[in-house]
């Protein structure tokens, strides 16, 4: 089963349908040679197929994936960014690498708004590629700086990834939320502190701006205002009011969503078109988050009928690893899935056999959503799949190669797994805010 998934996602096949097919096809046989003398329409895979559909139908915790989905199309259509990173990138015209450095700031505030990674680097890389290229930046820092910044929504909240990692374990999306602020914010911090390092061991790599010196500070504080403070106050508004316990996830997805048409409004954004295509984007998205639930619940009730999470459990309890040898397995399991497969994929299919196996280990999952969360930022890095870099190549120009953009998300991606080292060393990092507000 697990060999043919992979199989069919690299031929193109729809994940969330290909997991049904073949849950129901095993479930079937796997009835079948039970009761051999069953009516065809009798088999219980068809029920289980339609309990496990209404299930998902009725989880409560997914309500907010739309919401949160609708407010990150909105605000993107709202054309904020392009305010915001021109005023964040004028206040930093001092700092070495202010283009990249701006770049990866304005993408981690974005994050904030919207999980969506596709519409982050897309636009990033309408905004900010071509005039670091213009400035004279390298081509590698420039294409590293807009991927592992657009990245950074599948980590900071209001992430899917937690909302779904949430779902299928049976955490709290709240303290999810609360976990994956702090780490988030260091692996921002690393990547700029990266750029900065390089821009000051070779400058050649980032240019200063010598233009941009006659602007003033009330200048830059004025853009600051009527660009950053909106956006700043919707994302409080909404994290804050998760992370201290005055709405769920999907009552504060409602607000955002209501926010972000304020801000559309008040920007004179909002068009019947642009509500419209947003409205079309948010369904889409959200379709295909529920046939993924639907399809990766069949699969896994057929895996776990035929036996495969008992084989998986008894081959990893027989290596009688502890439980760091068993994180550390885990996550370079991880770390390679996230080569071919998208982080969806890997969320709903591999995580319902991870999961089971923390409770021997003594691992917390909340601890382990978060670094499965920092592990996943590098399925959107790693070739050959690697997402974010064809996202960037749609809108590059034509003389920047993928090669060059591989090359240079690959540094990016060593920071990701630095990352991951020091939070596994330093579990505080992301457990300490959910253990002082929820104790």
């Amino acid at each position: 089963m697990l060999a043919l998934i992979v199989v069919a996602i690299m031929l193109g096949f729809p994940t969330a349908f290909t997991l049904m097919g073949l849950g129901i096809i095993f479930g079937f046989i796997a009835f079948q040679l039970q009761t051999p003398d069953r009516p065809f329409l009798q088999n219980p895979i068809f029920d289980l197929m339609v309990q496990r559909t209404y299930g998902v139908m009725t989880n409560d915790v997914l309500i907010a994936v739309p919401l949160f989905v609708f407010m990150g199309y909105i605000v993107e259509r709202a054309n904020i960014v392009d305010r915001l990173f021109h005023s964040v990138q004028l206040a930093m015209r001092h700092v070495p690498a202010s283009l990249a450095v701006a770049t990866i700031v304005t993408c981690a505030v974005f994050a904030t708004a919207t999980g969506i990674i596709g519409a982050v680097v897309t636009l990033m890389g309408l905004l900010a590629l071509r005039p670091m290229l213009r400035a004279g930046y390298d081509v590698k820092l420039a294409a590293g700086s807009i991927t592992a910044g657009g990245c950074l929504g599948i980590l900071i909240p209001p992430s899917i990834l937690l909302i779904l990692y949430g779902a299928t374990a049976g955490v709290s999306v709240v303290r999810l939320y609360a976990g994956a602020f702090f780490p988030g914010l260091m692996l921002a911090g690393l990547y700029v502190l990266y750029v900065m390092a390089r821009a000051l061991i070779n400058p050649q790599l980032a240019p200063k701006l010598p233009e941009q010196a006659h602007v003033s500070t009330g200048q830059v504080l004025k853009m600051l205002t009527t660009s950053f403070l909106p956006l700043a106050l919707l994302i409080l508004g909404v994290l804050g009011s998760i992370i201290f316990g005055l709405a769920t996830p999907t009552e504060a997805a409602a607000l955002g969503a209501l926010g972000g048409i304020i801000l559309a409004v008040a920007y004179r954004q909002l068009t019947w078109e642009r509500l419209k295509e947003s409205v079309f984007l948010t369904a889409r998205t959200s379709a295909m988050v529920c046939w993924l639930f639907v399809g990766s619940a069949i699969f896994s009730a057929a895996f776990a009928l035929l036996g495969g999470q008992e084989i998986v459990e008894r081959w990893v309890l027989s290596l009688d690893l502890t439980p760091t040898q068993f994180l550390i397995l885990s996550q370079i399991i991880i770390f390679l899935l996230g080569w071919p497969l998208e982080w969806t994929e890997i969320i709903v299919i591999f995580m319902p056999i991870f999961i089971p196996l923390l409770q021997h280990f003594n691992i917390d999952p909340l601890f382990f959503g978060l670094l499965v969360a920092l592990n996943l930022q590098t399925a959107f890095l790693s070739p050959p799949v690697a997402m974010a870099a064809f996202y960037l190549k749609g809108v590059a120009p034509a003389h920047v190669t993928l090669n060059q953009i591989f090359a240079g998300m690959m540094p990016f991606m060593a920071i990701q797994i630095l990352a991951m080292v020091l939070l596994y060393l330093w579990p505080p990092i992301g457990l300490w805010l959910p253990s002082v507000i929820y104790r």
